[in-house]
């Protein structure tokens, strides 16, 4: 069977959320027609992220390097699929979405995309509804894909040299700039979906408090060069010891 599409999903430490992740997935790529396989990257996780992975049926990619541009990079290099799909490992597509972004894709004038995203939270409180529609409004009005769903043609990342390796966070930022710039030259577009959303978890809002969140985007907003160095993007890396509790060791978080 000739594989038309590749989902990749980076993936460090992520055997609680990982098999809900996988069971959606599965489930929209059995609703849709075309056919496509699953790529776990295991990020040199030491739980079990990849049997995990391995039991679900999918192609598992292992990177040493804790990096998530280097992950998203090792998994786009196993592909066998002409389309590319990276998912991030707490967030859930629907059939719908799935189809969106492939059909986008095969009519010839989008080169990738991503999606408006939503939290899977019951009740959203103020700062978070107003985090995300800010989010989602400069996506769609300067057409950049958030990390956890992006979509592209597979000649389109390895023309742009997939995502940097230079930075430690915002590399979905760079490559939607880089993936515009290589569409516009050959006539196709950069595609938001704005329906349906894709469904991210909010753990990193329990993680960390909404100084920590709001001081730590302004950080790389304002000085890009920070995502540079990993010490300085916490957020993307580091985990509170209790998942079930926020960080609140300086030592573990050390901006504030």
């Amino acid at each position: 069977m000739t594989i038309l599409y590749s989902v990749i999903i980076p993936a460090y430490n992520e055997e609680s959320l990982l098999p809900a992740v996988l069971s959606a997935l599965k489930d929209a790529m059995e609703k849709i027609e075309y056919s496509g396989e699953i790529i776990v990257v295991d990020n040199n996780s030491n739980d079990k992220t990849a049997s995990i992975a391995y039991e679900a049926g999918a192609c598992v990619v292992f990177e040493p390097v804790n990096q998530i541009s280097r992950a998203r990079n090792a998994g786009a290099k196993a592909a066998r699929g002409q389309y590319l799909v990276f998912l991030d490992a707490d967030t859930i597509i629907s059939p719908k979405l799935l189809k969106t972004a492939l059909n986008n894709l095969s009519r010839g004038s989008c080169c990738g995309g991503g999606v408006r995203v939503k939290f899977d939270m019951s009740c959203e409180p103020p700062f978070v509804r107003l985090m995300v529609a800010s989010w989602n409004q400069v996506s769609l009005r300067l057409k950049m894909a958030a990390g956890c769903f992006i979509y592209c043609l597979r000649e389109a990342f390895e023309d742009v040299n997939g995502f940097s390796q230079k930075v430690y966070a915002g590399e979905e930022i760079w490559f939607s700039l880089y993936l515009q710039k290589w569409g516009k030259k050959r006539g196709k577009d950069f595609c938001i979906i704005t329906d349906p959303p894709v469904i991210t978890s909010d753990r990193k809002l329990k993680w960390f408090s909404p100084s920590q969140t709001l001081f730590m985007v302004f950080i790389i907003a304002l000085f890009p060069f920070a995502s540079n160095f990993r010490k300085l993007c916490p957020m993307w890396y580091q985990r509170p010891l209790d998942k079930h509790k926020p960080i609140k060791n300086k030592r573990r978080w050390f901006w504030l």
